[in-house]
């Protein structure tokens, strides 16, 4: 069944479609019994194979594809089927044993090779021009009656146009930035190369906004996301290293300056009253919050957060880290080592005493809790 990879425009907004196989048809022939749905010259830009298979219980069906541009027959046939099968699984067990520990046992094995083979499944082209999609809905920020932006407004210098590891490749492909430096970690045991390319990818000129904000996903890309990008690159370093023996310093170097970048962004732009503490919204246990952290307060003033604050103080031992290898080939990042040890101690020290006696550490407790600045203070 063949239809195009278009949205069903009169469907969603009313405006009639560009062509008339929009890429719901294959649901409309399956679904609905709309032979007529998809195009019957057999062309498009997207297309799916109908099997109608019975299977008893108990039993199993296998389907065998073979994708090829020539008619079925001798140079398409099937016949080598199993032997092509049992090479490439032969080699994927090759590669995996460089990459399993001996040590595990079968079960962990199969389960670590599992994970791994789910991460490079989630790797899919991503494209997404942004200001062109602004364009589209009238937020044209060079038109007098521009209409207000849906979304992503300010992001118009953004254009995505790149092989990017998703969080779930089953539902609508969308990256989230906090997400891939956690990716970055399963994926460099298998393909370091790819690793480190994703990590500088939303560093870049075209992705990273030119406050230094790293985009966090695709309806928010000015949302806050916790920041583990410099972990996650001092860790993708680290590992490399311990595993090749290799130390790209050019790649943790042109990585370290962009992230100076987004730490003057936090700095700049998360610390309201410029004491050391941050506020960042979506941050960490964004799944169980009891409120919105991003919206405005019903009391006025704000939050002081804890994980916001915490998490920054991360991001300067990170930043060390990467400071401090680099400055044992270039004196000139030793300045900024000494820069993210102070700034790490201002923090730790704001956390715990700062507002005299209403710092973020309860002793009785023995945890640390957001503080809500009210407006009088």
């Amino acid at each position: 069944m063949f239809a195009e990879n278009e949205t069903n425009t009169e469907r969603i907004f009313g405006v009639p479609n560009r062509t008339p196989y929009v890429k719901d048809s294959i649901n409309s022939y399956i679904v609905n019994g709309q032979k007529d749905a998809v195009n019957p010259e057999h062309q498009g830009t997207k297309a799916a194979a109908h099997y109608r298979v019975t299977v008893k219980p108990g039993e199993c069906q296998i389907v065998r594809l073979r994708l090829s541009d020539v008619a079925p027959g001798k140079s398409a046939s099937f016949g080598a089927f199993q032997n092509v099968m049992a090479l490439l699984l032969k080699e994927a067990d090759e590669f995996y044993k460089t990459v399993i520990p001996a040590k595990l046992n079968a079960d962990q094995a199969n389960v670590m090779r599992q994970a791994l083979a789910g991460m490079l499944r989630g790797k899919q082209f991503y494209h997404y021009d942004v200001d062109k999609w602004l364009e589209e809905r009238g937020s044209d920020p060079f038109k007098a009656n521009r209409k207000q932006s849906p979304r992503n407004d300010g992001w118009h210098h953004m254009y995505n146009g790149d092989i990017i590891s998703m969080p779930d490749k089953w539902e609508y492909p969308w990256y989230a930035a906090w997400d891939l430096a956690f990716h970055v970690i399963s994926l460099t045991l298998v393909d370091p190369d790819f690793g480190k390319e994703q990590l500088k990818l939303m560093l870049r000129e075209r992705y990273m906004h030119p406050n230094g904000q790293i985009p966090a996903y695709e309806w928010n890309f000015g949302d806050v996301n916790p920041p583990v990008h410099a972990w996650a690159t001092a860790f993708t370093y680290t590992l490399e290293m311990a595993k090749t023996g290799k130390m790209d310093k050019d790649w943790l170097k042109s990585c370290f300056q962009k992230l100076l970048l987004n730490f003057t962004w936090w700095v700049n732009r998360k610390d309201r009253s410029g004491r050391n503490v941050f506020e960042g919204g979506f941050l960490g246990l964004d799944n169980i919050g009891v409120f919105d952290r991003s919206a405005p307060l019903p009391t006025g003033g704000y939050l002081e957060q804890a994980d916001g604050t915490a998490w920054m103080a991360l991001f300067c031992q990170n930043m060390l880290e990467i400071a401090v290898e680099l400055s044992k080939t270039d004196a000139d990042y030793a300045d900024m080592a000494v820069k993210f040890v102070e700034h790490f101690l201002w923090i730790a020290s704001s956390m715990t005493h700062m507002g005299g006696d209403v710092g973020m550490w309860d002793e009785e407790d023995g945890f640390f809790y957001d503080v809500l600045r009210l407006p009088d203070g």
